[in-house]
C-alpha cells in the first residue's frame, strides 16, 4: 500500500499504512459556541519564496514509489503517483487550502454556485475563458457532461472504482454561453465542490474503451501548467514537461521527472545527486538532520560500525592480529570492509549537507482497528475496553515528539484539526481509565483466574511466554497481565467454594501462582487478540507502536499474539479479508465525510451470494443510525446543518469503538536547500507552476513558513 500522500477523492479512499465539504462558517448553525475545527496542528514547510526570485527552467527530480498502472485516477488501480500526476496536468475545480478546506481554483472557475434548490438542486459553474486543453480546444460543458454519463454507474462498460455523487446527477447542459455549464441533480447534494476535481477530457470519459485503455498509460490532452511527456515503466521515471498552451502563471521548472526509488534507497540516492526532493523516514531525517550540523560528516551514534563498543574495536584488532592466522585473515577482511563502508557513508554524509527536512503533518491518520465481525471483539464492552485502556497522549508523543512535531491525538474519525467538519467527539466513548476498562471487561463476563481449557498450540499465546507465539522468536513481554488487574469497578463474584483461587476449577485447569497474575478467561478461553502487523523494514515505527499498544492492554488483562505478515498480503489477505481481531492503518483526511466516508462506516450488508458485503468498512462495525446521519447529511444543503450531521455520526462511530483514531502521520521530506515552494505540503494541493530553484544569491521569504510550521 502506498506510503505517502492522498490521491485525488476520485480515487477510492485508499489505506495508508504507517507504510485528498462545505466551506467554513464561523460556527455551527443555531450555536453561539466557538467554532470546534480549530487550526491544523502544523502548517505547511515549503520553503515559500515570490516567483521573480526563483530560477526560470530547472529538472526537478522527485521520488515516488512506483510508476502508476494508470493515469486515470478514477480507476481501481490509481495510487498516490496518479494522483500527484493528475494534480500537475489535469483540471481541478476546487482544490484543498491549507487548512484542507475546498477553495475555488481561480485558473480553472470564475464562479461556482448552487442558483436553485427547488424543484432540483442547480449548480452554475462559470469556467475561466482563458481555460483550454492542450489540444487547444476549450473546455466545455461537453467534458462535463462524458465525465458524469463515464462515472454515473449505468453503463458497466465503464471500469470505475467507484461513482459517488456522479450518481446524483439529473442532467449536465451548457448554460446561457459556452462558459456556463449547468449541472442538475436528481437528489439534493451537499458535496457537489467534490465533484469534476480532476476533470479528464471528453476524448478519454466519452466512450467506455477510451476510459477503460486510453488513459492508463499515457494522457494525450491534458489541461494543467504541465504536460505527460513520458512514462517509462522500465527506467521507473514520469516525466512532466511545462505546457505551453498554458494561460496561467507559467510554470518555473521545464521538467519535473517523478522518479521511482524504494524508501530506504533515499538517503543514498539524494546524497548521489539523483533526486532534489522525497519524502523519507525517520531514520533518514536524522541523518539529514545531523549532516546539516558545521562540521558534521557523520555522528559517533551513526553509520557503520556505531553499535560497536571500544571493548569490540579492541577485540577486532586484537584477533586481526592474532596467532590464529585463518581468523586474523577473515577479521582484516571485515575490517577493511567496515573502513570503506565507514568513508562511503562520510562522504554520504557530506553529500547531505546540500539537503535540509521539511515537516508537517500529513492529512491522514493512524488509527487502531479493532475487528467486531468474530471472536471476543463482537461484543462492543470488550471493545470499549479495548479503547479505554489506550493513552491515547502517549502514543501520539512516542511517534510525533522526537520529530518536533504537535502531538496531539486526534479526536475525530470524519475530520482533522483545521477541517470544516472536525470536532473533538472522543468524550463520546471516553479517555483512558484503568479502572472502567476492568469493569467493562468484568461485565463481559471476563474473569480474573477463570480456568482456561489448554490449547496445545496456542497455549503460549496467554501465559508469561506468550510473546513467542508468532515464531520470531521476539518476546516483548506483550501477553503477560500485570497485577492489580480488574481489581476496580463491577467485579466478577466467584462462589464461596474456598480460599485458593484455582482450587476449584475444572479438572486438568492448572491452577495459577495468584489470581491477581493470572489472565482474565471466559468459557474456558484466555481473552488474547491476534494483532497482526506488516514484516517489512518500513513498518519499524508502526511495530514500536504496536508493543506499547500491546503494554497497555496488559495492564487491564488483554493478551495479545503477535503476528508478523509479509506487506504484500497486510492488507489483502488479513485487513480485508477480516483475518484480525487488532490492526494498525492510516486513513486519509477528506473534505467531503459525507461522501468518502460512508462506505468506511456503513453497517455491512449480507451480499447475494451469503457473503458479507463490508464496502471499506474493515472493522465490521456499524450501526443503522451512523448510516442515517450519512444519508442526512450528504443530502442536506445547509452547510452549518450537514456539519452537526457529521458530527454526530462521529460521535456514534466513537461509541460503537470499531475503530481508535491515535494521531495525525508525520510528513517528512527531503528538500535540495535552494528548492522553494515545495516539501511537506501538510492539508494543501501542491501549486506545481510555482515550485522551482532560487536565483543564485536570492532568498526565500522570510517568516515562520520559511522555516517549517509555525506550530513547533
Amino acid at each position: 500500500m502506498s506510503q505517502h500522500g492522498v490521491g485525488p477523492r476520485a480515487v477510492t479512499r485508499s489505506v495508508a499504512f504507517l507504510t485528498a465539504g462545505v466551506l467554513a462558517v464561523p460556527a455551527l448553525a443555531g450555536c453561539g459556541s466557538e467554532d470546534p475545527s480549530g487550526k491544523p496542528l502544523a502548517g505547511q514547510d515549503i520553503q515559500p519564496a515570490p516567483r521573480d526570485r526563483i530560477t526560470d527552467g530547472g529538472t526537478l527530480r522527485w521520488a515516488v514509489d512506483s510508476v502508476p498502472d494508470t493515469l486515470n485516477t478514477f480507476q481501481s488501480d490509481a495510487d498516490a503517483t496518479t494522483a500527484r500526476v493528475a494534480q500537475a496536468v489535469l483540471p481541478s475545480m476546487f482544490r484543498m487550502d491549507a487548512s484542507g478546506r475546498p477553495e475555488r481554483n481561480a485558473d480553472y472557475l470564475e464562479s461556482a454556485k448552487v442558483v436553485d434548490t427547488e424543484p432540483k438542486q442547480v449548480v452554475l459553474y462559470k469556467l475561466n475563458q482563458q481555460a483550454v486543453w492542450s489540444d487547444g480546444r476549450e473546455i466545455g460543458a461537453a467534458d462535463f457532461a462524458a465525465q458524469w454519463r463515464a462515472l454515473s454507474g449505468k453503463d458497466t462498460a465503464y471500469w470505475t472504482a467507484r461513482n459517488a455523487g456522479y450518481d446524483r446527477i439529473q442532467k449536465i447542459e451548457r448554460g446561457d454561453n459556452a462558459l456556463e455549464v449547468r449541472v442538475t441533480f436528481s437528489r439534493p447534494y451537499a458535496d457537489w465542490r467534490s465533484l469534476f476535481s480532476p476533470l479528464y477530457p471528453k476524448d478519454v470519459m466519452g466512450t467506455p474503451d477510451s476510459f477503460n485503455d486510453g488513459a492508463r498509460k499515457k494522457l494525450k490532452v491534458t489541461a494543467g501548467p504541465f504536460t505527460v511527456k513520458k512514462t517509462d515503466r522500465e527506467d521507473g521515471e514520469v516525466t512532466l514537461a511545462r505546457n505551453p498552451r498554458w494561460w496561467g502563471e507559467p510554470a518555473k521548472l521545464s521538467e519535473i521527472v517523478l522518479r521511482t526509488v524504494p524508501r530506504d534507497k533515499r538517503a543514498s540516492e539524494l546524497a548521489a545527486g539523483t533526486l532534489d526532493l522525497a519524502e523519507i523516514d525517520p531514520a533518514a531525517a536524522r541523518r539529514i538532520t545531523v549532516a546539516a550540523r558545521p562540521h558534521a560528516s557523520g555522528s559517533p551514534l551513526m553509520g557503520p560500525g556505531a553499535d560497536r563498543s571500544a571493548a569490540d574495536s579492541l577485540e577486532s584488532w586484537a584477533v586481526a592480529n592474532g596467532s590464529d592466522e585463518d581468523a586474523a585473515d577473515e577479521e582484516t577482511v571485515a575490517r577493511k570492509k567496515l573502513r570503506k563502508a565507514t568513508v562511503r557513508y562520510a562522504r554520504q554524509q557530506q553529500a547531505l549537507g546540500g539537503f535540509e527536512v521539511r515537516k508537517s503533518l500529513e492529512p491522514a491518520y493512524t488509527q487502531l482497528a479493532l475487528n467486531g465481525a468474530e471472536g471476543p471483539l463482537t461484543d462492543e464492552r470488550v471493545r470499549r475496553a479495548v479503547a479505554r485502556a489506550l493513552d491515547r497522549k502517549e502514543l501520539a508523543q512516542a511517534v510525533l515528539k522526537p520529530l518536533g512535531l504537535p502531538s496531539v491525538p486526534v479526536g475525530s474519525h470524519l475530520a482533522l484539526s483545521g477541517q470544516a467538519h472536525y470536532a473533538d467527539n472522543s468524550g463520546a466513548l471516553g479517555g483512558q481509565d484503568t479502572k472502567e476498562a476492568q469493569a467493562l471487561l468484568a461485565d463481559a463476563g471476563w474473569v480474573r483466574g477463570g480456568p482456561v481449557k489448554e490449547e496445545k498450540k496456542k497455549e503460549k499465546a496467554a501465559g508469561p511466554e506468550g510473546g513467542k507465539a508468532d515464531g520470531t522468536g521476539e518476546d516483548d513481554k506483550a501477553h503477560d497481565p500485570v497485577d492489580h488487574l480488574a481489581q476496580d469497578g463491577k467485579q466478577y463474584k466467584a462462589p464461596h467454594q474456598g480460599h485458593a483461587p484455582g482450587a476449584y476449577a475444572p479438572r486438568g485447569t492448572a491452577a495459577p501462582a495468584n489470581q491477581e497474575a493470572a489472565p482474565l478467561a471466559k468459557n474456558g478461553k484466555p481473552l488474547t487478540l491476534r494483532f497482526v502487523l506488516p514484516s517489512g523494514p518500513g513498518s519499524q515505527t508502526l511495530r514500536t507502536l504496536a508493543d506499547r499498544i500491546s503494554r497497555m492492554l496488559e495492564r487491564v488483562g488483554i493478551g495479545t499474539e503477535i503476528s508478523k505478515v509479509s506487506d504484500e498480503s497486510y492488507f489483502k489477505d488479513h485487513i480485508a479479508s477480516g483475518q484480525y481481531d487488532l490492526a494498525l492503518y492510516s486513513w486519509p483526511a477528506t473534505a467531503f465525510p459525507a461522501t468518502d466516508a460512508r462506505p468506511v462506516y456503513a453497517k455491512p450488508v449480507p451480499a447475494a451470494d451469503g457473503s458479507l458485503n463490508v464496502e471499506q468498512n474493515y472493522t465490521r462495525v456499524g450501526t443503522d443510525q451512523v448510516d442515517q446521519l450519512f444519508d442526512e447529511a450528504v443530502a442536506t444543503l445547509d452547510e452549518g446543518e450537514s456539519r452537526s450531521l457529521i458530527r454526530k455520526a462521529d460521535s456514534r462511530i466513537w461509541a460503537a469503538a470499531g475503530s481508535i483514531p491515535l494521531f495525525q502521520r508525520p510528513q517528512l521530506l527531503a528538500a535540495r536547500k535552494n528548492l522553494v515552494n515545495a516539501g511537506a505540503f501538510g492539508f494543501g494541493t501542491p501549486v506545481y507552476e510555482d515550485m522551482g530553484f532560487l536565483k543564485k544569491g536570492a532568498k526565500p521569504a522570510s517568516g515562520p513558513s520559511a522555516k517549517g510550521s509555525p506550530a513547533r
